[in-house]
């Protein structure tokens, strides 16, 4: 490149050739304004563009801030030349940020480029995607990054990329892409021939099954037979063969990923992985001695080891296993030392025996003297993991005695290492107490509040612990130099309990005063008020120091510090009330028993072990812990799901058991289904659980009004306006809004249409109408009008701006909502209580939907036939939108009938559902020039809707400023602090997301005036239809004339 750009070669001379580095800025500024002025003169040919575009980028390289040379690049990408768009493509790498508004131009480069059959273009768009990797990219390019990796046409070189950069945005932005929907054809490139593509797939899968154990669980089964393949049947090509160890780099990724799943039912597949892992073992018993032959086996090695603790660290082959870890933490080589000891301390975190690592104690315990940090990390962990009651004393004492000249960075981790042991396999109080004094004394820098807030809550809640910890800490403060968190633990304790030691001798009122107050100079204002509180106690216990305590009130009434000062004239107004005043006594009585609670220190420790990208399959602490964690991470996973007993089937058979747990597709040919009960409904994948309730109504019936505790149902003004998730119940669950919706598309089973619905339903069985029919058979509740009543409206319209609320309810039933949408697609959670003992039989729903051109809206599964007596159920409703549609009437909004029989009593209730073009966009954040410089784009009509109507005002006659912020971001449109100087204004801006259609900005001012009572709303977009459409949703709870709500 640079011998074809002479001018480029002279350019950088030049630069070196700079003695000073002010010849250095001067030369770069000449050239700048020059570049300059050639892009703003414009003709300039591709050559030229690249030539300039280098320099520019070669100037920031070297540190210098460049401002010109952006949308020369944006041009160069889309040149046919490979030089140019090289050029361009490393430039838009090096000049903009995910989040720069450039990046927006070249997306549709991007698009194309990756479309391409050249290769090399595909390689570029990825790499450029990767790099940049912004959320607006990954929306818009994902699914074209995932058409490539999947693609036939693709080349092996294309495909690892293109897995790559997709494992680059789902670490950035997991909740964007649906992975849920793309893991079927994801885990079928594990069968790929290239392993190299196999390898990235499986890094991309390991990465995805962490949020989505359910929908990439056929993966084990891959995974299984390919180790089954590489370890057995030595198919691996002569390239990937390393040091006569087969493809080790797959080997552990394939090993790692079996460790997210749980342990497989199936005993057969039990026996096949523990195969592979004893022949792994058993390879590895010899030390080669290549060490590049050493380093490769042992990384298999030990991956396999954690996989064996994983599924059962009881086993034989853990046993084994355990034999080699002896071995190997006691050997010359640091790097199998640390895995040793990391594998051990795996070992002890799940077993219930201790015994096979406790015969190694004194090694671990040597180990921390070790001259590798890493090492010594690793002993510590190990020792805290195989501590019990039976080591504890030995395990803490080792780490006091170490912590003493332990590095710094290793002290605070320690420190909450010693307390958590102490506390946990304490045999004795006494013990207890020393330890943790000790442990201030030596690191009381490290030692958080923690740690001695627990001391003091033990202490105060055993009676018999009480004086010796008063003993113990009064000699502690005779020490000269004294750390301030032993000053606190001992103002606290002899505060409370220093009554009780006052007759030994050396414990003298006078003298636990003079031991305390001694250190009061090197305190922090904290400790000092701390301090005053336990001389005010020692004025109601001691009334022979009076005197000495009410001076040191005087003294501290004068102090700059407020807290101090308030505390001080306080406590000396209390001191100074008359003896037979009881005040003073009721005040200063003994501080009641604390409430039992889970100590804080185990929580801080884990979390120090959860930043990394790559979820951790086990944590450092004993069986217990782990055990826990474990059930917690699995609770929602089904392994019978395409697991165990699947892996060692051949595919047809596997279709086959895949095809009896999911729904099957209605296919119009066959004839009419019976009506099934409702015990015998299918569940959809993860679907029954999300919502915090199930449609099967199992279970004893629950009252209606606790069933749909979760909603907001409040019939005040106030609802709750959120744009969180709230479809998932369990926090083990992913959260990330896009992630929920993909796991909605993961049944083979497409959703039920406005005419299957209809087709299908429990309106008839056996071809006889259940229903009374009229105009010929037509079920009622297909032509009936809508339903009206006193609170009808008023939900609907709190619904508009809501994700959750009430639709519908009388004295039979309830119907709640919970929506959740994300860009264009969006999920509806119906919730349908029978309030009544009575069964609600042949219960029908379906969906009028006279804008599906527009927007698609569709039931998940069938909809539930019957509804016991103080039941339940949800059925979930599909929505995409595809074109701008509007209006609040009939024919404008998609409608919801229902019918059902109570004693054979006909029922009908049809409503308007409550969704609205708002709920399909999204807030976007700008600041004040980009959003006025976006405003006067737009211009004014017809792109400009406007609206002055009256507005209710508080009871104060102010502007209900959090109410309208309420309404406006509740129609997911972005409030904008610091556009408008008036407090009481109100600027917002969003995006619309359409399928068909595309996006259309908006941008809107609310402007309320409250002397005339009336408020101008204006919204611009892009779309004329939109702006009318938002003008409307946003006005009408706000209108004094037409709102239902106020």
């Amino acid at each position: 490149m640079a011998t074809s750009m002479r001018g480029l070669t002279q350019y950088i001379s030049d630069l070196r050739a700079c003695r000073v580095r002010e010849l250095e800025e001067k030369r770069i500024n000449r050239e700048m304004a020059h570049i300059r002025q050639k892009f703003k003169d414009g003709n300039l040919d591709g050559y030229q563009k690249k030539k300039y575009l280098a320099k520019v980028v070669f100037t920031y390289i070297l540190g210098y801030k460049v401002d010109v040379g952006h949308m020369e690049a944006v041009n160069l990408i889309s040149s046919i030349k490979y030089s140019e768009k090289q050029i361009g493509y490393l430039a838009c790498t090096l000049l903009m940020h995910e989040n720069s508004d450039m990046v927006r131009l070249v997306i549709n480069s991007f698009r194309k480029d990756l479309d391409d059959n050249n290769e090399i273009y595909n390689c570029l768009a990825l790499h450029a995607i990767a790099t940049l990797g912004g959320q607006e990219m990954a929306e818009a390019l994902g699914e074209n990054v995932y058409r490539s990796m999947i693609s036939q046409t693709s080349t092996t070189f294309v495909k690892k990329k293109a897995a790559l950069t997709l494992l680059r945005l789902y670490r950035k932005h997991p909740t964007v892409l649906p992975a849920g929907d793309w893991a079927e054809r994801i885990i079928h490139m594990m069968d790929d021939y290239d392993q190299s593509v196999v390898m990235t797939i499986t890094t991309l899968i390991t990465a995805m099954a962490q949020d989505h154990l359910e929908a990439f669980s056929g993966c084990y089964q891959k995974a299984v037979n390919r180790l089954d393949k590489i370890v057995f049947d030595q198919e691996t090509p002569a390239e990937y063969v390393y040091y006569k160890v087969s493809n080790p780099w797959l080997q552990i990724k394939l090993l790692r990923l079996l460790q997210y799943y749980p342990p497989p039912d199936n005993p057969e597949v039990i026996d096949m992985v523990n195969g592979i892992i004893q022949a792994i073992v058993d390879t590895s018993q010899e030390t080669p001695r290549n060490v590049q032959h050493n380093n490769a086996q042992n990384a298999v090695l030990f991956e396999a080891i954690n996989l064996a603790i994983h599924i059962d660290p009881e086993s034989k082959v853990c046993h084994s296993a355990g034999v080699l870890l002896g071995r190997f933490i006691m050997a010359k080589e640091t790097n199998v030392r640390y895995l040793g000891l990391d594998a051990m301390a795996h070992l002890a975190a799940t077993s219930i025996s201790l015994d096979a690592v406790k015969k190694h104690q004194n090694i671990i315990i040597q180990s921390l003297k070790d001259r590798d940090i890493s090492v010594r990390r690793r002993a510590l962990d190990l020792l805290y993991s195989m501590c019990d009651t039976t080591n504890s004393k030995i395990i803490v004492g080792e780490l006091v005695r170490y912590l003493q000249v332990a590095d710094y960075n290793l002290r605070e981790e320690m420190v909450l290492k010693i307390a958590i042991l102490t506390e946990r396999f304490a045999t004795e109080y006494e013990w207890y107490v020393d330890t943790i004094l000790q442990l201030i004394a030596t690191a009381g820098d490290h030692v958080g509040a923690e740690v001695w807030y627990r001391v003091v809550q033990l202490v105060t809640n055993n009676e018999d612990l009480q004086m010796y910890a008063a003993q113990a800490v009064y000699q502690h403060l005779q020490a000269i130099a004294c750390h301030e968190n032993m000053i606190r633990v001992g103002g606290y304790i002899l505060g409370e309990f220093g009554h009780l030691i006052a007759n030994e001798s050396g414990c003298s009122p006078i003298e636990q005063f003079q031991a305390l107050h001694s250190k009061v100079n090197l305190c922090t204002a904290p400790t000092r008020a701390l301090l005053l509180t336990t001389y005010v106690k020692w004025v109601n216990l001691f009334p022979e120091i009076k005197d000495h305590l009410i001076n040191i009130f005087e003294r501290y009434t004068h102090v700059l510090d407020a807290e101090l000062q308030q505390r001080a004239c306080e406590y000396l107004a209390l001191a100074t009330r008359q003896e037979d005043d009881d005040l003073l006594a009721t005040i200063c009585d003994e501080m009641p028993i604390f409430p039992e609670r889970e100590s804080a220190l185990v929580n801080r420790l884990h979390k120090r072990g959860e930043q990394a990208q790559d979820k951790r399959t086990w944590i450092i602490g004993h069986q217990a812990d782990n055990k826990g964690r474990e059930a917690e991470r699995f609770k929602n996973f089904r392994k019978n799901t395409a697991d165990s007993n699947s892996i060692i089937s051949d595919l047809p058979s596997q279709q086959q058991q895949q095809q009896q747990t999911k729904p099957q597709p209605h296919l119009p040919p066959q004839p009419l289904p019976q009506p099934q009960p409702q015990s015998q409904r299918s569940m959809s994948t993860g679907m029954d659980t999300m919502m915090g309730t199930t449609s099967s109504g199992l279970g004893p019936a629950e009252d209606i009004m606790s069933s749909l505790a979760d909603l907001d149902l409040s019939s005040n003004g106030n609802g709750t306006i959120q744009d969180e998730p709230l479809l998932m119940s369990n926090p083990a669950q992913p959260t990330g809004t896009s992630t929920d919706l993909a796991q909605l598309y993961e049944t083979p089973t497409p959703p039920i249409t406005q005419q299957d619905s209809t087709i299908s339903s429990p309106s008839q069985a056996n071809g006889d109408l259940l229903h009374t029919a009229t105009l010929g058979g037509v079920n009622p509740a297909l032509v009936a009008s809508l339903t009206v009543g006193d609170h009808v409206e008023k939900w609907f319209e709190r619904l508009t701006y809501s994700n959750e609320g009430v639709l519908y309810e009388d004295s039979q039933i309830q119907i709640g909502i919970k929506a959740e949408y994300h860009g264009h697609l969006g999920r509806l959670a119906l919730f349908f209580g029978n309030k009544i003992d009575i069964k609600l039989s042949n219960f029908f729903a379906t969906i009028d939907n006279p804008i599906s051109t527009s927007l698609s809206a569709s039931f998940h599964d069938a909809p539930i036939t019957e509804i016991n007596g103080g039941a339940q159920i949800q059925e979930m409703i599909h929505i995409e939108c595809k074109d701008a549609f509007g209006g609040g009437g009939l024919g404008q909004l998609p409608l919801l009938r229902i019918s059902y029989l109570v004693e054979n009593e006909p029922k009908i209730i049809v409503l308007k559902l409550p969704i609205t073009l708002s709920r399909f966009v999204e807030g976007v954040t700008l600041e004040s020039g980009p959003f006025f410089e976006r405003w006067k784009i737009i211009g004014g009509a017809p792109r400009e809707a406007q609206q002055i109507f009256p507005i209710r005002l508080t009871s104060s006659n102010d502007v209900d400023i959090p109410r309208n912020s309420r309404i406006i971001a509740g129609n997911r449109l972005a409030v904008l602090s610091g556009i408008d100087p008036k407090p009481e204004n109100i600027v917002f801006a969003g995006v619309l997301h359409m399928s068909s259609a595309g996006k259309v900005g908006i941008l809107g001012r609310l402007e309320p005036n409250k002397e005339a009572k009336l408020c101008r709303l204006t919204i611009r977009s892009t779309n004329e239809q939109v702006s009318a459409e938002i003008l409307r949703l946003a006005s009408n709870p706000l209108n004094l004339d037409v709102a239902a709500s106020l």
